[in-house]
């Protein structure tokens, strides 16, 4: 038997020509624990640890049904671009947010559309002097490239305009090599690990540290940008919106809530 570092929602861990391989709750797609399981088979394993009643909820917490839903994967780990719940049906990116009105199950998709960006947007608690932005910068490039294993070239911007950081994570289709982490999955891992609900088997969460200080965060959000505009139905937003982005607040405390906000 072996630890999956990388994942604690497994079972039936094995060692396999020396690497650690275990099946995943919910799916029991095999995965390999020396890299980061992709976002779907994470999505699956939760929603059946929820449903069995094994994590007690906080009594303040609501369930957003659009963030969290039981997904339809392939075998590879990758979201099916049609995701349906009951008779309901919508279609969704790499990163499974939903990019359609709900339709019934006629609903037709044809392509699972590529996430090319994610915007990563932090805020941090008031300080009597603003960090160091080389520091900063360090910091999450070090992170994002060793603990969630992404090539530092997909980092394309680490801002800091205090009280904001911004980290930007861009990789179109051709940019992903085959077993290289997707930033999907880098963004799932590090929206868990800022909640305090890490999925690495050490359950240790992502202590920010800038120059020995702890920097504290009051929210994140993380918005999705497609290779392909979403499909939403211009009833359903205020006319004169054109741009429609995808955003997922995450707060420290409370679940998950999903917003579609619009640039004007």
């Amino acid at each position: 038997a072996c630890v999956c570092e990388k994942n604690k929602r497994v079972t039936n861990c094995r060692l396999e020509n020396s690497r650690c391989r275990c099946d995943a709750i919910g799916s029991g797609v095999t995965v390999d624990c020396s890299t980061l399981t992709s976002k779907c088979l994470l999505m699956k394993a939760e929603v059946m640890g929820s449903k069995s009643g094994r994590r007690e909820k906080p009594k303040d917490a609501f369930e957003d049904t659009d963030g969290l839903y039981d997904p339809e994967c392939e075998n590879s780990g990758a979201f099916k671009a049609k995701q349906c719940n009951g008779t309901t049906c919508w279609c969704v990116n790499t990163a499974g947010v939903r990019r359609t009105d709900k339709h019934d199950a006629d609903l037709k998709c044809n392509q699972l559309v590529r996430t090319m960006w994610i915007i990563i947007e932090m805020k941090h608690a008031e300080r009597s002097a603003p960090l160091n932005a080389e520091s900063l910068k360090k910091f999450f490039m070090d992170t994002i490239t060793s603990r969630y294993q992404l090539d530092g070239r997909y980092i394309s911007s680490v801002l800091y305009e205090n009280p904001y950081i911004t980290i930007d994570l861009k990789q179109n289709s051709s940019a992903k090599s085959f077993g290289g982490v997707d930033i999907a999955d880098v963004a799932y891992y590090f929206e868990k690990d800022v909640k305090g609900q890490s999925i690495f088997h050490n359950n240790a969460g992502l202590n920010v540290s800038i120059d020995n200080e702890e920097v504290k965060l009051e929210r994140t959000v993380v918005y999705y940008v497609d290779e392909i505009a979403p499909e939403f139905s211009m009833k359903s937003l205020t006319p004169g919106l054109i741009a429609v982005i995808v955003v997922v607040v995450i707060a420290i405390v409370a679940a998950i809530v999903v917003l579609v906000s619009s640039n004007k």
